[in-house]
C-alpha cells in the first residue's frame, strides 16, 4: 500500500471555513428583499475582500517579496461603505446611498483584482 503524503494547511483551511460560515450566515438570516439594499451588497463584498486579504497574508508568509495591497483603494472602499451604511444619519438620498454602495463594491473589487493579478503574475514559492 502506498501512502500519499498529505500536508494540510490548517490555518488556510480554518480561515476559509470561517469565511464560508460568515457568508452563509449572511445569506441564511437575510430576507429576500434585503438583498436589494446597499448594506447587504456592501457586507457581501466586504466578506469577499476579507477572503482575498487573508489569502494575501498567508501567501506573503511564503514569499520573499510580499505583495502589497492597495491601501488607498481599501480605505476609499471603507469610506464608501460607511457612507452607505449610515446614509440615514448623514441624510443622504436613497440614490446616493446606492451610489456609495456601488463605490464600495467597486473599490473592493478593483483592490481584489489587483491582488489576484499579482498572485498570477508571480508563481508561489515552492516548499
Amino acid at each position: 500500500m502506498m501512502s500519499a503524503k498529505f500536508h494540510p494547511r490548517p490555518r488556510t483551511v480554518v480561515a476559509s471555513g470561517l469565511l464560508c460560515v460568515a457568508l452563509s450566515l449572511v445569506v441564511l438570516f437575510t430576507s429576500r428583499g434585503s438583498f436589494s439594499s446597499p448594506m447587504a451588497v456592501v457586507v457581501v463584498s466586504a466578506i469577499g475582500l476579507a477572503a482575498v486579504l487573508l489569502q494575501l497574508r498567508f501567501r506573503n508568509r511564503e514569499n520573499l517579496k510580499p505583495v502589497r495591497p492597495p491601501v488607498f483603494l481599501n480605505m476609499l472602499g471603507i469610506i464608501f461603505a460607511l457612507a452607505a451604511v449610515f446614509a440615514d444619519i448623514f441624510r443622504l438620498s436613497p440614490q446616493l446611498a446606492q451610489l456609495m454602495a456601488l463605490g464600495a463594491v467597486g473599490s473592493f473589487g478593483i483592490s481584489s483584482a489587483i491582488i489576484l493579478h499579482a498572485f498570477r503574475k508571480r508563481p508561489a514559492a515552492s516548499k
